[in-house]
């Protein structure tokens, strides 16, 4: 099993990055969830980077849903083929705003 990693940096943009890595789960969401409310705030832009998350169940599933209805948030990718997957499956794709390496949120 991949340990979960969470890291956090500012952008010029004045987003807040949480950087994602390994896999997530109902036992290792909290991590995610435990950093997004400590280090970020409503005001900023929210961009979780996901590009290196090898597993992602339900559980980081509705983390991302709840983020996104509090703040604005964007996924950095590109998404993980099993990501990717789990988000086309359950209809919630659509539902969030995707930007490639390097983009700025506008």
């Amino acid at each position: 099993m991949g340990s979960p990693r969470v890291t956090v940096r500012a952008e010029a943009d004045r987003a807040c990055v949480v950087a994602c890595s390994g896999e997530f789960d109902q036992d290792t969401v909290g991590l995610l969830q435990a950093t997004c409310e400590r280090e970020t705030t409503r005001a900023k832009p929210l961009v979780l980077d996901v590009k290196n998350v090898t597993f992602a169940d339900s559980s980081f599933l509705n983390t991302l849903i709840r983020l996104r209805n509090t703040r604005s948030l964007s996924l950095a990718g590109p998404l993980p083929d099993q990501l990717h997957r789990l988000l086309d499956m359950t209809g919630t794709l659509a539902l969030f705003e995707m930007r490639e390496d390097g983009e700025e949120i506008g």
